[in-house]
């Protein structure tokens, strides 16, 4: 692979959303199989392929499990291939003037792609390890504690990246509101975010108070941080772009905040097992439906802001269809990837879980296909743009 723009941190995002899609395919696994634990595994994937029959369940089930499997491993290796590729690249580009250059702009929150993929890397790692290793769920109490120590490691790396980020624009006063007219500044956000779920994952799924209680306090700090600076770099954002107007080539930064909020939905939902663990209470199913409904809500506005924005300024004609190249255009496929799970989370739990829709039935069906559509739009676009921007 050759990238035909310069080198940018922004690459990153050509593993992310890899990533990203390893978690569409694990989502039909996860709500639409069999499982008593939290997640779907091995062990209660397997029976199906070992109770083979001629009923039409029987092949349904194996045909999902197969294309949701393969479309798992296909993804990862992607993920993985273009983290490996950027890291090689990342370390030529620190050798260079453009790297210096980097760190005294706004850009320089880019190098916020580099913990965020990482903390992706971790997640993908163990959907695969969940799928496709026999019995791991027997050992998984062992592991929590070894992937909370990634987290850890990817969060004190975000903020020490961040750290040095932060302190340049207070100590110098020089943060270009002119070039804060998109919403590349929330990159930071969502690198912090991805550490936030992740360490709410074994706090959701483990049986062990002393991980849960590490993975709580962890959980609560990286929440704190994120929900923080969000407050202050949407203000700064509204500020500059009300005022200077929307940057052309990062346009699809306003769907930025879509990913951002399906990790707070799950989050959210991540959090009612240790409520109940430790302080014998949940988050109320109702309040819960609340919640979710206002964030998909939330996304449904940006995503449409963002498409009225691009469509008026021609972006689609120039950087997807057209000649021009900008890494930034990744940022195309996070809002796609985001509303795909965040429904699937919607659609299951407030939905076929409270009886009001009737799982596998036609109607259920029915609305799947709007989801199936978009993810393979989105495996689309992504092929297309890594044929142009990764030749």
């Amino acid at each position: 692979m050759k990238i035909q723009t310069p080198y940018t941190p922004v690459y990153f995002l050509s593993s992310l959303w890899a990533g990203w899609l390893v978690v569409t395919f694990f989502m039909y696994l996860m709500f639409m199989t069999k499982h008593s634990g939290p997640i779907p595994t091995y062990d209660t994937l397997i029976p199906y392929f070992n109770n083979l029959n001629t009923d039409g369940s029987s092949i349904f089930f194996i045909s999902l499990i197969t294309i949701a499997c393969v479309g798992m491993i296909y993804f990862a290796v992607k993920h993985y291939q273009f983290l490996i590729f950027n890291l090689i690249h990342y370390i030529e580009f620190k050798r260079t003037k453009e790297f210096e250059k980097l760190k005294t702009t706004n850009a320089e929150v880019s190098l916020m792609t580099i913990p965020l993929t990482l903390a992706m890397s971790i997640n993908v790692a163990f959907m695969l390890g969940a799928v496709f290793v026999p019995k791991l769920w027997t050992v998984v109490e062992y592991l929590f504690p070894a992937a909370l120590l990634g987290f850890l490691a990817v969060g004190i790396y975000a903020l020490k990246i961040f750290g040095e980020y932060f302190t340049r624009i207070i100590l110098k006063w020089d943060f270009d509101f002119v070039e804060n007219n998109n919403l590349s500044q929330m990159l930071s956000i969502f690198a912090f975010a991805m550490v936030w779920v992740g360490f709410a994952a074994p706090a959701a799924m483990s049986n062990n108070t002393i991980t849960i209680a590490l993975a709580m306090v962890w959980t609560i700090f990286f929440i704190t941080i994120a929900v923080f600076f969000a407050i202050i770099k949407v203000v700064l954002w509204f500020k500059s772009i009300l005022r200077h107007g929307i940057a052309e080539e990062s346009s699809p930064t306003l769907w930025i905040m879509i990913p951002i909020l399906t990790v707070i939905c799950i989050s959210f939902v991540r959090q009612k097992h240790w409520l109940h663990t430790w302080f014998d209470s949940q988050l109320e199913a109702g309040s819960l439906f609340v919640i979710t409904t206002v964030i998909i809500s939330i996304q449904l506005i940006f995503g449409f802001i963002g498409y009225k924005v691009m469509r008026a300024n021609k972006y689609f004609v120039n950087y997807l269809n057209g000649d021009k190249k900008s890494p930034t255009s990744y940022a195309l496929i996070c809002p796609w990837v985001a509303i795909f799970v965040s429904a699937f989370f919607f659609l299951h739990l407030w939905f076929v879980k409270t009886g009001i829709l009737l799982k596998f039935s036609p109607l259920y069906f029915l609305l799947l296909l709007p989801l199936v559509y978009i993810q393979i739009k989105t495996i689309m676009v992504l092929a297309k743009l890594n044929s142009k921007l990764l030749k």
